[in-house]
């Protein structure tokens, strides 16, 4: 047998994403629209830097003391101190009773590998490893898991007959599931769906998970991008620490910030003690030092700078609400003009009702799929699009054109 070399490795599909991507940057076509990236644009469809963030970044540009030497395995203390305070509340007991754990992770993603790998190695599982994840979910999700050895398992969440939530179907199988089962929850937000549950429905939530001795695994990409408020964004989280929930916590500044390619995240474990929570912390430094030693500084000192000033928080509260604003006006105008100007057939109280930057419009896969052939309009074939992908200049071309296909075809 010869040396190794590779032949037989197979061909990987490429992500369905940034296939999309490609495809729509390719196109030629004049009026093309992608609303398949989950990444913020402004009216002129531009990435937009937040002004507040210009502005720290010249500051740091300034600090004639900062260096670029390694930050500690669980990153730049002052950026994960500040960070547990948005996402768990400066109030939060959590943080007061000195148990919460914070560790800076590669963004979002990074975050949730870090809390996967964590539990493949100390969770006491109940039978082989599984996560419980929405029907649907962050594609990513399934792989992170996998990777870790952590078999994923779907659990009923979206409602196609109403286009919103499956309240009784997603508490059935909290019910259901053994105990002390894993469930991955969507802290606001939801992606791909936008929709969420109500304050009331989390707090069902919470007690079956409480009373099936649960763990709850949040993910939360989109704190203060979804309804423009970072307090309302967190209820769910905050709630459900209150009430003694075994929790962890996956958190991003991708979105919020518009700190797409920095990676900026935070991964926030809530043990019962402080005890416990010095064991936890240990053992994330171990694991994280095998895979990434330390994470990068430059998108940590960025935050840490607009979290801990007083000053540059509330500019950041402010281009946070013109994002989420600009969203919601988007998702108001796309229903009037289906509603009151084309008359399209169907109910689309949907597209005002769900939250944040996605919508699942409800269209089927040959409708998506007409679309991005016959209008060169980019979505996902489940149906999904960017709200953000929409602004003045082509939201009517995109509305006349789903009215079309709702109406038979282009």
């Amino acid at each position: 047998m010869s040396a190794e070399l590779w032949q037989d490795v197979p061909l990987a599909p490429p992500d369905s994403i940034f296939k999309l991507t490609a495809a729509y940057k390719a196109d030629t076509f004049e009026k093309k629209v992608n609303l398949g990236v989950g990444a913020y644009r402004d009216d002129n469809n531009k990435p937009w830097v937040l002004p507040v963030v210009k502005k720290a970044t010249q500051i740091l540009l300034n600090d004639e003391t900062l260096d670029h030497e390694y930050l500690p395995i669980t990153g730049l203390p002052e950026f994960t101190a500040a960070a547990a305070k948005l996402i768990l509340g400066s109030e939060s007991p959590a943080i007061k009773e000195g148990r919460s754990v914070s560790v800076q992770t590669i963004s979002g993603t990074g975050a949730n590998h870090l809390g996967a790998l964590f539990l493949s190695r100390f969770y006491h599982w109940n039978g082989s490893a599984k996560v419980y994840l929405s029907n649907p979910t962050w594609a990513n999700h399934h792989a992170i898991f996998r990777n870790v050895g952590i078999e994923p398992v779907d659990y009923s969440y979206y409602d196609s007959k109403t286009i919103g939530l499956d309240y009784t179907g997603f508490v059935k199988a909290l019910q259901e599931a053994p105990e002390r089962s894993v469930f991955l929850l969507h802290a606001c937000a939801h992606n791909p769906t936008g929709v969420d549950p109500t304050e009331e429905q989390w707090k069902g939530v919470a007690d079956v998970i409480l009373e099936k001795k649960h763990y709850a695994f949040f993910d939360c990409a989109y704190q203060g991008f979804a309804s423009g408020d970072l307090d309302k964004d967190a209820w769910a989280v905050r709630y459900f620490v209150e009430r003694g929930v075994p929790l962890l916590v996956c958190q991003s500044f991708a979105k919020n910030a518009g700190l797409y390619g920095e990676r900026v995240g935070a991964l926030h474990v809530v043990p019962p003690t402080k005890e416990t929570a010095d064991r936890v912390k240990s053992q994330l430094s171990v694991l994280q030092r095998s895979e990434i030693s330390n994470p990068p500084s430059h998108g940590a000192r960025l935050v840490s700078l607009i979290l801990n000033d007083e000053g540059l928080f509330e500019e950041w509260k402010n281009d946070i609400r013109t994002m989420a604003g600009r969203i919601i006006d988007m998702r108001n105008e796309l229903f009037r003009i289906l509603t009151e100007e084309l008359k399209t057939p169907g109910n689309w109280n949907h597209i005002v009702n769900q939250i944040g930057m996605f919508s699942f419009t409800g269209l089927n896969g040959a409708q998506s799929k007409e679309l991005i052939e016959k209008a060169h309009i980019y979505l996902t074939t489940n149906g999904r699009i960017s709200m953000a992908g929409l602004n003045s200049h082509n939201i009517r071309y995109f509305a006349e054109s789903l009215d079309k296909v709702v109406r038979g075809g282009l």
